[in-house]
């Protein structure tokens, strides 16, 4: 299968799938239960069954796995109005922590499932996977074949870009940057002064940066 038909297929399955979040959207805002968890509380754990589905309403939320030699290595990021905890396998692989103080819309799986009809769910079960193969395989190019100044470019792009804001809040520490783009938080500091010193983003602190020169910032992260 060609890069094109795959593109296609998958356009055609978003667009399909779009009724079915609408829908689901509806139904965990009116049905979903919410809970509030305070900065770096385990909403879930690793290997645990994922009976529930969950959509931030306020905050962040992390996913991270704990290696068997203690390393820990950051799975994603998600802000307010984003789904997270959607499994295929009925086991969550990564853990889910509350980034910052955060409230989530909580839904059992099954709920949801009855609420939306067995295709509607399979459709939005299908849309979320398909959303986090896609960031999964941009994470994998970011951590396999970029340097350093590229993957904390690429990264500050991609957050300016999810967030849709002149200004970001980055509600992750620099140790959580580095774990998600494997390199170590002395690196990801100097990396973010280079980009400071070139003028291609602003900090106006410790976690609140603008981007000043987008085209820069893209180039750098290509």
């Amino acid at each position: 299968m060609t890069q094109a038909h795959l593109l296609n297929e998958v356009q055609v399955a978003n667009a399909f799938a779009a009724p079915a979040n609408t829908a689901a959207n509806d139904i965990m805002a009116r049905m979903g239960v919410r809970m509030t968890f305070a900065k770096d509380e385990e909403i879930y754990g690793q290997d645990e069954e994922a009976d529930f589905i969950y959509r931030v309403v306020s905050g962040a939320v992390r996913t991270s796995r704990l290696m068997s030699d203690g390393r820990r290595q950051i799975g994603g990021f998600y802000y307010a109005e984003e789904t997270f905890g959607v499994e295929t396998n009925g086991l969550h692989r990564f853990s889910a922590e509350a980034l910052s103080d955060c409230v989530v819309l909580v839904l059992k799986a099954s709920a949801l499932r009855s609420a939306v009809g067995e295709d509607a769910f399979q459709r939005l079960v299908w849309a979320e996977t398909n959303r986090e193969l896609s960031r999964t395989q941009d994470h994998l190019l970011l951590l396999g074949r970029k340097t350093a100044s590229e993957k904390v470019a690429s990264f500050l792009m991609e957050l300016a870009d999810r967030r849709s804001a002149e200004a970001v809040t980055l509600p992750m520490g620099r140790q959580d940057m580095a774990d998600y783009l494997g390199l170590t938080i002395e690196t990801v500091s100097r990396m973010l002064t280079q980009l400071q010193s070139a003028l291609v983003v602003e900090f106006t602190g410790a976690r609140r940066f603008r981007v000043n020169n987008r085209g820069a910032l893209a180039r750098m992260a290509a």
